[in-house]
């Protein structure tokens, strides 16, 4: 069972996403927030799996809820819901720490299954943004990046991780991954796993994040 907390400002947003995540056997909606500070205050007294995060609300935005609610270290991940797919906020919410983005006209299937898998570990990007929000988020690496020979973390990377690294800055899917170096999804997986460790990145995103602030990777180049 996976539980949520659905936060919007909307009603009849939070309405319908908790009528979907309730028809479903494995998610559990435990609450709802209509702003950022109901948001945390919630997120810390129900301890959610997930939080479904939206942007745009009156008050604390879904962006410091986001800051605040991964700060405080605990248990709960943000998938944050966006309606526009190149949202100017979006970029900010990555630095925040959320756990990944889908568009508000995401199916439902896509919507559960970006539930799961964030409450698991994983990051998630809508296939739709994925690449254009790279392109964007290229805009917001700063010009100075640090020597790719002193960073240890790299260091303590195989040659085959540090591909492995290059193609999660790329935006590449573990099945595009397995595809263009001949490796099985199960393979790629516990790859991307060892990356994640020894770069100490909490999830996906924030690979994207280490790969681009050091230059390792473009979506253009992929």
């Amino acid at each position: 069972m996976t539980t949520v907390l659905v936060v919007d400002d909307q009603p009849l947003q939070r309405y319908g996403f908790r009528i979907l995540l309730d028809s479903v056997p494995e998610t559990e909606v435990v609450g709802e927030a209509a702003h950022g500070a109901e948001a945390v205050r919630k997120a810390a007294e129900l301890r959610p799996d997930v939080v479904l995060m939206d942007i745009r609300m009156p008050g604390m935005d879904g962006i410091e809820a986001t800051r605040r609610i991964v700060a405080a270290g605990e248990r709960s991940r943000v998938l944050v819901l966006t309606t526009f797919d190149l949202d100017e906020y979006v970029h900010a919410a990555l630095r925040a720490g959320a756990s990944g983005f889908l568009l508000k006209d995401a199916r439902p299937e896509e919507l559960l299954a970006g539930i799961r898998a964030v409450a698991i570990g994983d990051a998630v990007i809508a296939p739709a943004l994925t690449r254009r929000l790279l392109d964007e988020f290229t805009q917001y690496v700063p010009a100075h990046r640090g020597d790719l020979a002193e960073d240890r973390r790299l260091s303590s990377l195989t040659d085959r991780e540090r591909e492995i690294l290059v193609a999660v800055g790329k935006g590449w899917t573990n099945g595009e991954i397995a595809t263009h170096f001949v490796l099985s999804e199960s393979t790629v997986k516990t790859h991307v796993g060892r990356v994640l460790a020894k770069i100490g990145a909490r999830d996906r995103i924030q690979a994207v994040i280490f790969a681009y602030d050091l230059g390792l990777a473009r979506p253009s180049t992929g």
